[in-house]
């Protein structure tokens, strides 16, 4: 069998190695780790048609896999050995560029800075940013649906997206590449598959929209003295920049601590410790009538209000990309700390400072003594809830907590009317918990999809469902 589908890619491209698969085997947090007889790397869409059909004639289990940046381990194949890694990193054309029309077709390969880039070459947005840019895919980022910083003011992946290309479980291909805003023939087959993990057919390019480049941008870190000073800032934002506010993230002193700690290249905008910041970005198109100064007026009113402690603007492009850069460091900055036990949760975005304050007390009644860090996207209710070991704990035995830390946090985030994983997925890491946290309804729904799309089983198996 290795032989029939290392015949498809050519033998360059079927890995059988273990120095050549062990990047498609783990996951960069290290918490999930598996095996595999092969990784292919497709180089078209036919060959990846010609390897789900060999597939699912034979019922072999295939884990399609971009840039390996997923945080749930749903692109990690089993630890038993019979998935074959299905790799889409060289799909990378980016096929057609409509400046006029706004729409930029890319293949699932492409990463999202290359997006981003080629967009830009036709003086064009492509808006979604993620801290894994660099490496995550563009299949990977529509199968998961990915958020990032700037969902608040244009939305997530399924937003971002006007069709799709994709091959079925049986090797079908689905040639549904359509630049059309406005589309009602039937059921919307494109979201279906967008967020659906590669359970329900694999993405192998996507139509995209662009946007206008913004004229001017402004960029200013503020301090604070609590989460609800931080929903009074969000709420005088959107009243006083409207849609030109494109981001506003958030996040506790102990993240930034442990940025400025264990990072490079990143400073501390303040020269005092407060207890809670936040980014905030103002974005103007060519012909706004939105003041330059519009950031200034902000934070002025927000300071005559009491809201704010202290204000950081970026005066060059090169102060904002080091506020950026600062929080972008907050994932990888927590491994220096120890163990890190992950959420990533929504609640309504009026009920953050509530689950903030509950969630301390989970905390500390499962680990005393563990530390918080959270950060996020508060503007559109998502918070990364991390949570890292006590200082001189077992960094081991902290992690065998995992369960019933996640456990508490989402019977907490339940309680308030909240979601167990906002832009990261299911993957394995929430397989079980779903059962616990959507009705027997939607999941017997789930199952039926799955069933008609994939009937014997291949795709991605074990993963979501």
């Amino acid at each position: 069998m290795i032989e029939r589908f290392a015949a498809i890619v050519g033998e360059a491209h079927a890995l059988t190695r273990a120095d050549d698969q062990a990047p498609y085997l783990r996951e960069w947090r290290d918490r999930y780790t598996g095996k595999t007889p092969v990784v292919l790397r497709p180089g078209s869409t036919e060959e990846v048609s010609r390897i789900l059909a060999l597939a699912n004639e034979h019922q072999v289990g295939i884990v399609p896999q971009g840039g390996n940046t997923g945080l749930v381990g749903g692109q990690i194949p089993s630890q038993e050995g019979n998935e074959i890694v299905l790799s889409l990193a060289r799909l990378k054309a980016v096929r057609n560029i409509d400046a006029a029309g706004s729409t930029m077709i890319v293949e699932a390969g492409v990463t999202l800075l290359e997006a981003q880039n080629a967009a830009q070459a036709a003086d064009r947005l492509f808006p979604l940013s993620l801290a894994s840019e660099g490496s995550a895919m563009i299949g990977g980022v529509l199968a998961t649906n990915a958020g990032g910083t700037a969902v608040l003011a244009y939305g997530n992946a399924r937003n971002l997206t006007l069709g799709l290309e994709a091959v079925l479980a049986d090797g079908r291909v689905w040639h549904g590449l359509r630049r059309l805003k406005k589309d009602n023939t039937g059921y919307d087959l494109r979201d279906l598959l967008i967020g659906s993990e590669g359970t329900l057919g694999v993405i192998t390019a996507a139509c995209l929209k662009l946007l206008p480049m913004p004229a001017e941008r402004e960029t200013a870190i503020v301090a604070f003295q609590s989460p609800d000073d931080a929903l009074k800032l969000l709420r005088l934002a959107e009243r006083h920049a409207g849609q030109s506010l494109t981001a506003f993230e958030f996040w506790a002193a102990r993240a930034q601590e442990f940025a400025l700690r264990f990072m490079p290249n990143v400073r501390d905008p303040f020269a005092d410790r407060h207890p809670w910041y936040a980014l905030i970005e103002l974005s103007q198109a060519r012909g706004s009538d939105q003041s330059a100064n519009a950031m200034e007026y902000l934070l002025t009113a927000a300071s005559e209000d009491g809201i704010i402690r202290d204000a950081v603007f970026a005066g060059s492009l090169q102060q904002a990309q080091d506020f950026w850069r600062l929080r972008d460091a907050f994932s990888e900055a927590q491994k220096g700390a120890g163990g890190s036990i992950k959420h990533d949760i929504s609640v309504p975005v009026a009920r953050i400072p509530e689950f903030l304050m509950r969630a301390a007390s989970v905390v500390e009644r499962v680990c005393p003594a563990a530390r918080p860090v959270p950060f996020g996207h508060f503007g559109d209710g998502n918070l990364h809830y991390n949570v890292t070991q006590p200082e001189g704990m077992d960094r081991a035995a902290y992690l065998a907590l995992w369960t019933p830390m996640s456990d508490a946090i989402f019977e907490l985030v339940a309680d308030l009317d909240g979601s167990i994983s906002a832009e990261h997925g299911i993957g394995q890491m929430k397989r079980e918990a779903l059962r616990l946290y959507r009705t027997p309804v939607e999941l017997d729904m789930m199952r039926s999809i799955k069933q008609a799309l994939d009937p014997k089983g291949i795709l991605n198996p074990g993963k979501l469902l």
